[in-house]
């Protein structure tokens, strides 16, 4: 059986008949900051507007797509992919090699070659340096406004060099980039020198699942396609995305469509393709577009600034299961739970604590952690928001001020371990956990799960450490042993455990009984 991988629609060609981007890298995905949101058509001349009857399909489609198809384009880009080191790990750096090995003269004889200098300084006397291979692609785009901003996806401009637009009336133009948001996975590019258009705009209507939809784009860079469906979904959080609340719909959509329109029967952009879902690269039926509230919000701050600005709260979350909610006697398994933070974090200051469910920010109900980190990114740094918290049984209210997002990756810390040959001393529990005190730091560590156990069950681990029971902290097994019997006193018949594993701190409701 073939794997099934979520595809980018970006159209490789040149060299290779067709290679495939997979994933769009890991992550939580954000709006833009809505201090910073402005209408793109206010700087347009209306009179280039596109207007189309409304279609349906017992009448087809033909008046639609005549009146929207000049404001899509075909986009192909070249560049150089960033610079990586070969299979062999060579990096275009002579190797560190004795005086009398037969390879070190090769290298300082033809070093230029691999941009390195014939003595083994960097560069040569060229100056070169390692580059990456160069590429050709073919992608899809639409014209937001009557001077000349184009839409597209992220992928289908990164590290290009050169960017040409094609019009559906053949006229090629070249293309600046204006701006790049790889969270969202948009771009907008724009042709200068036009002052009169033909632009699509953005739907303001809600979308539902089951509406038609028409899809136009640069499928194999064939150019001008048109092909129409529904939409099956909303909300779509796709995997391996940094932004999860994608449209789903059924039209044709392949290599080449990405950064293409998808159009409601007004004739309206409702999405933006960026991905589809297939085993073998080619539509299955299953595509995603990134809605148009999204898409309108990020160009509207590329347009104005070159970037996007996003705040900030400075915590790590994960979502909140029943089985985490039974075991803090929370009604709903709705909310973001916090996992980890520091002091000098936004919610730091605020003070928030680790184990704190977030349920709602200024009232807005928070569902789950990815909500929550599309809720704070669509506010401006600076901003004051009020945080529910749901904390020890009890619902209160914290402040926070929010920082300025930034993609700088916190640092792990090195996962503890218990120093070699430290007399340890093994506690069996009724979970099916065999715990040891942690000498290399806090917490128990996991030195036997039982199969066929609910710790089994719920993932444990050999090698996990176990931090806190019921948001108690645990240094040893008569400590795990009190804190589970005080769950159960309480009658409740989950406990809350704080764990970690690799350096990365998770919360797990475990039931106390199989």
């Amino acid at each position: 059986m073939r794997s099934t991988f979520l595809h980018r629609t970006r159209k490789w060609i040149g060299a290779s008949a067709l290679a495939i981007l997979i994933g769009m890298g890991g992550g939580t995905a954000f709006l833009t900051a809505s201090s910073q949101i402005a209408s793109a058509q206010a700087q347009v001349t209306p009179a280039a507007q596109i207007t189309s009857p409304t279609a349906s399909p017992a009448t087809g489609f033909a008046d639609l797509v005549e009146a929207v198809k000049p404001g899509v384009v075909s986009i192909v880009v070249e560049g150089r992919d960033a610079s990586q080191p070969d299979d062999q790990g060579f990096n275009g750096q002579i190797p560190d090699l004795p005086d009398d090995n037969p390879l070190k003269k090769f290298f300082q004889q033809f070093g230029d070659q691999f941009g390195n200098a014939p003595n083994g300084g960097p560069g040569g006397p060229q100056g070169k340096k390692p580059q990456g291979r160069r590429f050709a692609a073919a992608g899809s785009g639409f014209v937001i406004s009557a001077d000349g901003y184009i839409v597209t996806n992220n992928h289908v401009v990164q590290n290009a060099n050169k960017v040409t637009v094609t019009f559906d009336n053949g006229d090629q133009k070249t293309a600046t980039i204006v701006g790049t948001d790889e969270r969202t996975d948009l771009a907008v590019v724009k042709v200068d020198g036009e002052t009169n258009l033909p632009f699509v705009k953005f739907s303001e209507d809600p979308i539902r699942v089951g509406d038609w939809v028409v899809a136009v784009g640069n499928p194999f860079g064939l150019g001008g396609t048109v092909t129409a469906g529904i939409v099956s979904a909303e909300g779509r959080d796709v995997g391996g995305s940094t932004y999860g609340d994608f449209l789903q719909i059924d039209a044709a959509v392949n290599m080449g469509n990405s950064g293409g329109p998808t159009f409601n029967l007004k004739g309206e952009v409702v999405g933006v393709n960026t991905e589809i879902f297939s085993p073998n690269g080619g539509n299955v039926g299953i595509a995603f577009a990134i809605p148009a509230k999204t898409v309108e919000q990020i160009t509207a701050s590329l347009i104005k600034s070159g970037s996007v600005t996003r705040g900030f709260l400075g915590v790590s979350i994960q979502d909140v299961t029943r089985d985490i909610a039974d075991s803090v006697g929370l009604k709903d398994d709705k909310g973001a739970l916090v996992t980890t933070l520091t002091d000098d974090s936004p919610g730091g200051k605020a003070g928030l604590k680790s184990g704190d469910i977030i349920t709602k920010v200024d009232g807005q109900a928070i569902d789950n952690a990815l909500a929550l980190s599309r809720t704070i990114a669509s506010k401006a740094p600076g901003t004051s928001v009020e945080l529910t918290v749901f904390r020890d049984g009890k619902e209160m209210t914290v402040t926070a001020t929010l920082g300025t997002l930034t993609d700088t990756k916190p640092t792990t810390p090195d996962q503890q371990k218990p120093a070699p040959d430290q007399p340890v001393a093994p506690t069996t529990t009724d979970v099916g956990l065999t715990l040891v005190p942690n000498s290399g730091g806090d917490g128990l560590l996991v030195q036997d799960v039982q199969e066929d156990s609910v710790a089994a069950d719920k993932g444990f681990a050999v090698g996990d450490t176990i931090l806190e029971v019921d948001n108690k902290k645990v240094s040893t097994g008569a400590d795990f042993e009190a804190a589970v019997k005080s769950v159960k006193d309480s009658g409740r018949g989950t406990a809350l455990i704080k764990a970690e594993r690799d350096g990365n701190v998770r919360f797990i409701g475990l039931p106390l009984s199989k």
